[in-house]
């Protein structure tokens, strides 16, 4: 298997993992389930921030996967649609804090 395919292959799945984990948290405040993986989920989005912010706001493996290519299209280095890559952390930043939103209000007024 060649290196970049790995890499896609691996950032995609990373990728869907969180995905899952904000998808459940808006859930999770939206149903009032508000339980420790809630919480867990938070940290898991607080931590890949600061990787993120530590790394001029790019995933390490971007960095890893230009290494193998000269193309820099915003998917190059995941299986994503070209506009999905481009506004991911747009639409998946915006959703997060919206279930922060709903969360932070649960848990000061109920």
């Amino acid at each position: 298997m060649h290196p970049l395919t790995l890499i896609k292959t691996i950032h995609t799945i990373i990728w869907v993992f969180f995905n899952v984990v904000i998808f459940y948290l808006l859930y999770a405040v939206l149903t009032n389930q508000v339980d420790k993986w809630v919480w867990v989920g938070v940290g898991l989005i607080v931590l890949e921030s600061i990787v993120l912010a530590l790394n001029k706001m790019k995933c390490p493996l971007t960095n890893i996967a230009g290494r193998y290519t000269h193309d820099r299209q915003p998917n190059f280095d995941i299986y994503l649609p070209m506009w999905l890559a481009k506004y991911n952390k747009h639409i998946y930043g915006t959703l997060f804090l919206i279930a922060l939103v709903i969360l932070g209000f649960r848990e000061l007024v109920f």
